[in-house]
């Protein structure tokens, strides 16, 4: 019996997967059917196929946006009994809201992500806890001909969104209502846009701003001239700077990223997995699913792909990857040595926010990065307005988007 698994590309999926095969032995083979590598292709070849009704169809890797979609238009089994209880077990309660819609479970969560504030100790001993701290210290920096920019995703797409999404929350505000079924845009919401035109317009950023996406802010940071004090990014750039620039690599901290009036409400990413209503062999799909997101593998995923776990403890699980060996921080890893910033990551999980979940969801993203885009031209009481009148009418449409 074979299972399919439609999941993005992953480094390390495949050993994961092996190990699950090892573990059914013999009862059934998970196959990794790897989806294209941007997130909109992703989603657009499994809407067609579910659409469709395509039986092939067996454990959906799903953004932590699209399972109120997936959901509403019946291409998900929901997660009952036994199997709800084990995939719902330790998880952190912010990665888990991603998995429910309408007080259901549709998905187990595999892996979370949270945005961390980047910085090199040789420039900036201290990180700031908050926008306003950071934008002071990058002024000052200038000033004195250091090191200064403040680099975050600000291109017109889903990053953009992220960024805002994360502003909003560490005011206090609200885009949708809490049940996703109106527009709020209350005054947090309207201090979040305030304050990313005063940053967009500060002369503090890396003059391709509005071009910028997580490679780009991550290439910027990590360039042997470059002239940042200040990343917002992944926690994947903390790998990525190893080899690209030992030397900065070297002197690289990080820290919760900032917010209003302290530590941000930093808005979760990751994956979810799903068992399709049309998979035929929903029982086996079933178990796949928990053993692809066990634990262990969560634990090898953070380690080896950099992919934060759900599960609240391994966090502090401290055993070497294969614990019937000697820990040795190149061949034989522990969270401790190959995910230093574990704790930090944890310490943000636990105070989160996530993005509004709602069936429309990819349209609402569409229409707020672009009212958004370029940030520096936002005119806050206007863009308010702009984005409360395009947010509801997205709300007004239904179905699922082509």
């Amino acid at each position: 019996m074979q299972i399919n698994v439609y999941y993005a590309p992953e480094q390390n999926f495949q050993t994961v997967i092996d190990a699950c095969n090892e573990r059914a032995n013999g009862r059934y083979e998970i196959v990794y059917r790897k989806l294209p590598r941007d997130a909109d292709g992703q989603r657009e070849q499994m809407v067609r196929r579910l659409a469709a009704g395509d039986t092939d169809l067996d454990i959906l890797g799903l953004d932590v946006t699209w399972v109120p979609e997936f959901a509403e238009a019946e291409w998900l089994a929901e997660w009952t009994g036994e199997n709800k209880s084990d995939a719902e077990a330790g998880v952190l309660e912010g990665p888990l809201e991603t998995a429910r819609w309408n007080d259901r479970l549709y998905a187990a969560t595999k892996n979370t992500n949270v945005q961390l504030l980047w910085y090199d100790e040789r420039v900036t001993p201290e990180p700031p806890e908050t926008w306003r701290e950071m934008i002071d210290m990058a002024r000052q920096l200038k000033a004195d001909g250091e090191p200064y920019e403040i680099l975050f995703t600000a291109a017109q797409y889903e990053g953009l969104v992220v960024t805002y999404n994360t502003l909003v929350a560490s005011a206090g505000g609200l885009i949708l209502s809490e049940d996703g079924k109106s527009v709020v845009m209350d005054e947090g919401a309207i201090e979040a846009l305030e304050l990313l035109k005063e940053v967009a317009s500060s002369g503090l950023t890396d003059p391709s701003l509005t071009n910028a996406q997580e490679q780009q802010v991550q290439q910027a940071f990590e360039a042997p001239d470059s002239n940042s004090a200040f990343e917002l990014n992944w926690p994947y750039v903390y790998s990525a700077i190893q080899t690209a620039n030992p030397e900065r690599a070297a002197h690289l901290k990080w820290a919760r990223y900032p917010g209003i009036d302290g530590p941000g409400k930093v808005t979760v990413g990751g994956y979810n997995l799903a068992v399709s209503a049309y998979s035929q062999h929903k029982p086996e799909a079933f178990e796949a699913a928990l053993c692809l997101r066990s634990p262990d593998q969560q634990k090898f995923s953070a380690i080896k792909d950099g992919v934060p776990p759900t599960i609240e403890s391994v966090y502090t699980d401290d055993r070497p990857l294969d614990p019937s060996k000697p820990e040795d921080a190149a061949e034989n890893p522990s969270m401790a040595t190959a995910y230093p910033m574990r704790e930090t990551i944890l310490e943000s999980l636990q105070d989160a926010a996530v993005r509004p979940l709602t069936v429309v969801y990819q349209n609402l993203s569409t229409i707020t990065s672009k009212v958004l885009s370029p940030p520096q031209d936002i005119d806050p009481r206007s863009t308010a307005d702009e984005l409360r009148d395009g947010l509801q009418k997205a709300l007004e449409s239904k179905g699922v988007l082509p």
